[in-house]
């Protein structure tokens, strides 16, 4: 991830949050992003779109480091998509493990603050196929 596209987006979202410019290190930009992000949600607001765009990107990532493979596609629309999870690989049409969810609900799902569980429970997440369960690779440590 471009360390000055993060900043932009933080700092666009810090602005919009009336909270100072980053001014930490690089190394900690997407972290902040995200939490950024998260307290725009938590003040009931809608946080910047690039902002929210990086944060997803930065977590689904995270997921498909965590968890290598091609198995389950993880969609977060209209934010991105990636494929993870080892196992069989998918190779054309759609796929048959799929996750789908929104942005709000996959960082929650990401950080912690919400399981699989209970955003299946609310239908926060649409999640088909035999191996489209992401409880064991929830949350990204």
């Amino acid at each position: 991830m471009d360390p000055e596209k993060l900043k932009s987006a933080l700092d666009d979202q810090l602005v919009a949050l009336d909270e100072p410019p980053y001014d930490g290190p690089a190394s900690a930009l997407p972290d902040a992003l995200v939490a950024a992000v998260l307290a725009a949600y938590d003040r009931g607001l809608r946080p910047e779109r690039d902002a929210a765009r990086q944060a997803v990107r930065y977590l689904l990532d995270k997921l498909a480091t965590a968890a290598p493979g091609r198995t389950v596609e993880v969609r977060v629309p209209p934010y991105a998509a990636v494929q993870a999870v080892a196992g069989p690989r998918h190779t054309r049409g759609t796929p048959p493990n799929v996750v789908e969810t929104d942005g709000r609900t996959w960082i929650e799902l990401a950080l912690g603050r919400l399981t699989w569980e209970e955003a299946m429970a609310k239908g926060a997440v649409s999640a088909s196929g035999s191996r489209a369960d992401l409880s064991a690779h929830l949350p990204l440590r």
